[in-house]
C-alpha cells in the first residue's frame, strides 16, 4: 500500500514513465519555429504597452513616437540575431551562453551569465502569467482584481503538466503559436485596410485624455525628455527575450542542427518584427491610451475616468476596435494571447530545469537538480521555477510595469557575456588559420559579433541607467546572490571532491586493528535481542551491550531481565546524572578510542520499521539524534538494525497482513552464532 504522501503524488503526477519514453525524434524547423519563437513572439503582448505606457508620461504627443521606438528595437533586435547565427554554428551542443562565456571567458563569466540567465526565466513565467492575466480580465472584466489569483493558477497549471510530462507535444505547443500569428497578422491586415478605407474604428480609450506627470512639463525636450524615450527603449526591450531559446536548444533540431537554428532565429526575428511594428502604428492609428495607473493618468473631459474602468491591453483594445468588443474575432485574439503566454511560459520550464541540471553536474547548483523525476521531467528544477514565479506574482500583485522593471537585465548580461565570448572565441580561431579564405571569414564573424558586443553592452548601460531606481535593482541583486551562492557551492564540491580523492600510494585494502560492537540497549525487548543477534554473526573482536542510566528504575528492570535471559554479552552500565542519551554513549566510545586508537567501533542500534507517516513521530526519535551524533566521530560506524511493527505489513504487501513481517518471528536470545571472543 502507498503511504498518503505517494498517493497523493500519484494522483497528481502519475505512474513513472520508463527511460526510454525519453527519447523523441528530431525537431523539423515547422514544428521548432512556434515552440522556440513562443517566448520571442509573447512579448508583442505587452512590449508595445510599456513603450507606450512610458512615454505617455510626458503626454500624448509623446506616444506617438513609440512606433520609431520600436523600430530601433527591432534593429537591435536583428543585430543580435546576426550574432546569434555566428554563435550557434560554432557551439550547436545546446548550452547556450553559459557554455560560450564559460569556455571563452572563463568559469566566474559562466557562472554569472547562468544567475542572470536563471534569474530571467522566472521572470519570462512571472511577467507572461501576469500579462496572460490581464488578457483573461480584459475577455471577462467581471475578474478584475483577481489577476494574482490568475498568474498563480497558470504557474500552478504549468508545474503539473511538466511534472507529469505532459507539456512534450510538439504539436499542442506549436498550434497556438501558429494560430497566435495567422490571427494577428489577419487583424494587423484589417486594420491596415480599414486605415485605407476610413473605416477604422477607435479604441476604447480613444476618448480619454492623458495627463502628463509634473516631472515633464516640456514633454520630450530636454535631458529629462530623452531619458524618458531612453527608458522606454530599455522598456520595450522585452521584446527582445526569447531570442537566445534557439541556440540553447540547437541540439533537439534535426540535421543540420546549427544551419537550421541560424534559420530559425532569421525566421523570428522577422515575424517578431512583422507583428511588434504593425501592432505599434496600428495603435496609434486607433488612439490607444495606456498609462500605468488610469486612475491618475488619463481623464474624461477633465473629469476622473468613470468607476470600474479597466484598462484592456493593446492587443485588446486593437481587436476592440477592428472587430468589435463582443465579436468572435475579440474574444479569439485575447483566448490565443493567453495560449501563446501559456506557451511562452512554458518554454521558460523547459529552460530553466535544464540550465540547472546543467549547473548541478558542473557543480554550481544542488546535485539534486540534475537528476530527472519519476515522468522523466527535471522535477526538483520544476518545483523551484514555480515557488520563484509564484512569490514574484504575489509580491509585485501581478503588475506587469513592475515586473517589466525587473526584466531584461539577465537578458542583456548573458547577450553582452556571450558576444565577448565569441569575440575571443574568434580570435583564437584567427590565430590558428594560416589560410586566407577561413580567415577572412572568421574576421567577418569577429566583426559582427564585435558590433553585437558593442550594442547590447550599450543596451545594458541604458538599462541599468534608466531602470535602476525603478526595480531593475532588484534583479541585478537576484542575480549577485544567486552568483555567490553558486560560486559558493562550487567551491564547496571542490573542496569535498579533493578531500575525497584516495592519495597515490594509499592502500585500499587497509583494515582495522580490530572491531569492538556495541549494541544499544533501552529495554530488553526483541528488537534488541536482534541487534544482539546481528552483532554476534557478524562475529566482532569484542562485543558489550550498552546500557545508559538515563532513568535508574528502567535500568535496574533491563538488567535483571538481561541476567534472566543468560544472554552471553557483558552488559555495561554508563551513569548519566543529567538523563542525557547520547553524551555518555560518546565519552565512553571516546575512551576506547583512547586505549585502541585503530579499533574500529560498530555501534548497532535497533529502529522500528513503521507503515504510517505520524508513527515515525512518535517512534525513532532517540535513535535518530544518537545516530546523528555519532556521524560526527572518526571511527565510528552505526548500523540500524529493523524490527517491522505490524502497520509496516500493510505498507509492503499492500493492505494485506496474512504475509508475517519478519519482525513477528520469534527469535532466540542467543542465536546459533558462537562469539569467538565470549
Amino acid at each position: 500500500m502507498l503511504s498518503f504522501l505517494d498517493a497523493v503524488k500519484r494522483i497528481l503526477v502519475g505512474r513513472p514513465f520508463r527511460t526510454e519514453r525519453l527519447k523523441q525524434a528530431p525537431l523539423r524547423k515547422r514544428l521548432a519555429l512556434p515552440v522556440f519563437a513562443a517566448s520571442g513572439l509573447s512579448s508583442i503582448a505587452y512590449a508595445p504597452d510599456e513603450v507606450m505606457l512610458t512615454l505617455a508620461l510626458a503626454g500624448v504627443t509623446a506616444m506617438a513616437i513609440s512606433p520609431q521606438v520600436g523600430l530601433v528595437i527591432m534593429v537591435v533586435m536583428f543585430v543580435i540575431i546576426a550574432s546569434y547565427r555566428q554563435s550557434v554554428k560554432a557551439y550547436p551542443s545546446g548550452r547556450g551562453d553559459y557554455e560560450i562565456a564559460s569556455v571563452n571567458l572563463g568559469p566566474k563569466a559562466g557562472t554569472t551569465v547562468a544567475a542572470a540567465l536563471l534569474v530571467d526565466f522566472v521572470l519570462t513565467v512571472a511577467v507572461s502569467l501576469s500579462s496572460a492575466s490581464h488578457y483573461v480580465i480584459a475577455a471577462f472584466p467581471a475578474l478584475a482584481g483577481m489577476q494574482a489569483w490568475i498568474a498563480t493558477a497558470g504557474v500552478v497549471i504549468l508545474t503539473l503538466l511538466n511534472l507529469r510530462g505532459r507539456g512534450r507535444s510538439r504539436l499542442a505547443n506549436a498550434a497556438p503559436v501558429y494560430l497566435f500569428i495567422g490571427a494577428l497578422l489577419l487583424m494587423l491586415a484589417l486594420g491596415g485596410i480599414f486605415a485605407a478605407m476610413g473605416t477604422l474604428g477607435q479604441a476604447p480609450s480613444a476618448g480619454f485624455e492623458v495627463i502628463p506627470d509634473p516631472a515633464y512639463p516640456d514633454g520630450l525636450t530636454g535631458v529629462a525628455g530623452l531619458l524618458l524615450v531612453l527608458r522606454a527603449f530599455s522598456t520595450g526591450s522585452a521584446a527582445l527575450t526569447g531570442v537566445e531559446v534557439p541556440i540553447s536548444n540547437v541540439h533537439t533540431l534535426a540535421e543540420p542542427k546549427a544551419r537550421n537554428a541560424a534559420t530559425l532565429l532569421l525566421m523570428l526575428g522577422l515575424i517578431a518584427a512583422v507583428l511588434t511594428l504593425g501592432t505599434m502604428y496600428l495603435a496609434r492609428a486607433v488612439n490607444v491610451h495606456v498609462v500605468e495607473d488610469p486612475a491618475t493618468g488619463l481623464s474624461l473631459d477633465g473629469g476622473p475616468v468613470p468607476a470600474g474602468y479597466i484598462q484592456d491591453p493593446v492587443l485588446g483594445q486593437l481587436a476592440h476596435a477592428i472587430f468589435g468588443g463582443e465579436s468572435v474575432g475579440f474574444f479569439a485574439i485575447m483566448l490565443l494571447t493567453v495560449a501563446v503566454l501559456l506557451v511562452a511560459s512554458h518554454t521558460a520550464f523547459n529552460s530553466f530545469p535544464n540550465l540547472a541540471s546543467n549547473l548541478a553536474t558542473d557543480g554550481y547548483l544542488p546535485r539534486q537538480l540534475r537528476t530527472r523525476g519519476d515522468r522523466l521531467g527535471f522535477s526538483n528544477g520544476i518545483l523551484s521555477l514555480a515557488f520563484a514565479a509564484i512569490a514574484l506574482i504575489w509580491v509585485f500583485n501581478a503588475h506587469v510595469p513592475t515586473l517589466i522593471q525587473l526584466y531584461v537585465v539577465g537578458v542583456f548580461v548573458s547577450f553582452t557575456l556571450s558576444q565577448l565570448g565569441m569575440i575571443k572565441h574568434w580570435g583564437r580561431e584567427l590565430a590558428m588559420t594560416p589560410d586566407k579564405r577561413p580567415r577572412a571569414r572568421i574576421q567577418r564573424s569577429r566583426l559582427l559579433n564585435m558590433v553585437g558586443f558593442v550594442l547590447t553592452a550599450a543596451v545594458l548601460a541604458i538599462v541599468l541607467g534608466t531602470r535602476l531606481i525603478h526595480g531593475a535593482w532588484l534583479a541585478v541583486l537576484g542575480i549577485v546572490v544567486l552568483y555567490a551562492l553558486m560560486d559558493s557551492l562550487h567551491r564547496h564540491y571542490v573542496a569535498v571532491d579533493e578531500e575525497l580523492a584516495i592519495d597515490t600510494g594509499q592502500s585500499p585494502t587497509a583494515l582495522p586493528a580490530r572491531v569492538h560492537a556495541l549494541v544499544l540497549v533501552s529495554t530488553v525487548r526483541k528488537p534488541v535481542l536482534r541487534a544482539v543477534a546481528f552483532a554476534r554473526a557478524s562475529r566482532p573482536s569484542k562485543l558489550d551491550a550498552i546500557v545508559v542510566d538515563a532513568d535508574s528504575e528502567q535500568t535496574e528492570a533491563s538488567v535483571a531481565e538481561w541476567e534472566r535471559l543468560g544472554i552471553p554479552v557483558p552488559i555495561t552500565v554508563l551513569a548519566s546524572p543529567y538523563r542525557e542519551i547520547s553524551a555518555p554513549l560518546i565519552e565512553y566510545i571516546r575512551s576506547i578510542k583512547r586505549d585502541s586508537p585503530r579499533d574500529l567501533i560498530v555501534v548497532y542500534i535497533p529502529e522500528y520499521v513503521v507503515g504510517r507517516w505520524w508513527e515515525q513521530l512518535v517512534h525513532n526519535q532517540t535513535a535518530v539524534r544518537i545516530k546523528n551524533r555519532l556521524h560526527y566521530e572518526p571511527g565510528v560506524v552505526v548500523a540500524s538494525v529493523p524490527w517491522r511493527l505490524s502497520s509496516s505489513d500493510s505498507a509492503a504487501y499492500g493492505g494485506s497482513t496474512e504475509q508475517a513481517s519478519p519482525g513477528h518471528k520469534t527469535i532466540s536470545a542467543v542465536p546459533p552464532v558462537s562469539n569467538a571472543k565470549d
